[in-house]
């Protein structure tokens, strides 16, 4: 079950304002104690106060452990031409992750091209990374704990139980805490802009348990809601909390869609950020399909021979950057 059906609309509104008192707590919940047997909460680098449930319990949003997929060529119903995909290109093989089905599961555990991957995506932030699989040098696969922190999914890895950070790839609390998730270059963009790049692309089919109303968007008018889901924290701007910036990993700053919009294209020391139009957002309407055109931006690093190469970032929403980089500036016209 969602966090949405666990849960009704105007419940959460409410629930979030005041999810810190709720569930303030200096040391594990004793029923997270019980739930997670394996997990060394003798270790965390983050306050328990921070980590709040998000309603379902652990494992309740299930990941893709055995994803199945489809050439561009081949799929019986591909998705429409402007619905948001998060690609990745390894070692010449190119796959689509919709987020039709992502908005559902939020983790595929994944191999492409020899290396393992976990495919993740967290709705309340808007914030789609991919990660190599890796956990002390050894490959092992993620899941979901049911629990949010500054309203972002905390995965947790099956070998330690360790949680996860999703936001920047950081474990948390457990054995692993402090060890950082190494990223793999992604990109969220139309499935007609992968498609056009990638005629021999592959992309994720749902998984044939029907359950689950793939294509619908569960988190409906998220994008104009007022304030996000089960977060308690503020955000004093610029622009609106709910408004889509680009991520640049190791950077102390963050643009707007707005601003990029504004400018064309805006080349930043190294980087070279570009927004064009043709995406749909997955947070808008009830049919994914028909969302707002909330367009695809790309960030490419350009070399001192003029040559290209992908950059790591994400394109969350505007309070999220802001509660994991605090002081940070946004830009936005």
């Amino acid at each position: 079950m969602t966090r949405l059906t666990r849960i009704t609309f105007a419940a959460m509104l409410a629930l979030a304002a005041t999810a810190a008192p709720l569930f303030a707590q200096q040391r594990p919940s004793p029923f997270w104690v019980t739930e997670w047997p394996r997990t060394d909460f003798s270790q965390s680098s983050v306050g328990f106060q921070e980590i709040i449930s998000g309603g379902p319990p652990k494992d309740g949003i299930p990941a893709i452990d055995a994803p199945v997929f489809a050439a561009v060529s081949a799929l019986e119903t591909p998705p429409e031409p402007q619905e948001p995909v998060l690609s990745v290109e390894i070692g010449g093989v190119a796959r689509a992750y919709p987020l039709s089905v992502m908005i559902w599961h939020e983790i595929v555990n994944d191999t492409v091209a020899g290396t393992p991957i976990a495919v993740t995506y967290c709705p309340l932030c808007n914030s789609g990374i991919v990660f190599e699989r890796v956990v002390g040098g050894e490959v092992t696969t993620f899941g979901t704990t049911g629990k949010l922190r500054n309203s972002d999914l905390v995965m947790y890895d099956r070998a330690s139980e360790s949680w996860w950070q999703q936001f920047d790839g950081a474990a948390i609390v457990g054995g692993r805490t402090g060890e950082v998730l190494t990223r793999v270059p992604s990109l969220l963009e139309s499935y007609a802009e992968f498609a056009a790049r990638n005629p021999q692309g592959e992309v994720l089919v749902p998984p044939s348990q029907r359950s689950r109303s793939y294509g619908r968007n569960p988190y409906v008018g998220y994008d104009t809601s007022a304030r996000p889901f089960l977060y308690s924290g503020d955000y004093d701007g610029p622009g609106g909390p709910l408004m889509r910036v680009v991520a640049v990993e190791g950077r102390n700053e963050a643009w707007s869609f707005d601003y990029i919009r504004e400018k064309g294209e805006l080349r930043v020391d190294d980087l070279l950020i570009t927004w064009r139009a043709g995406q749909a957002s997955a947070l808008d309407t009830a049919r994914i399909a028909d969302g707002e055109d909330v367009g695809t931006v790309t960030v490419e690093r350009i070399g001192p021979d003029g040559a290209r190469q992908p950059a790591l970032y994400h394109v969350p929403f505007a309070f999220a950057f802001a509660a994991f980089q605090p002081g940070a500036r946004i830009w936005h016209p």
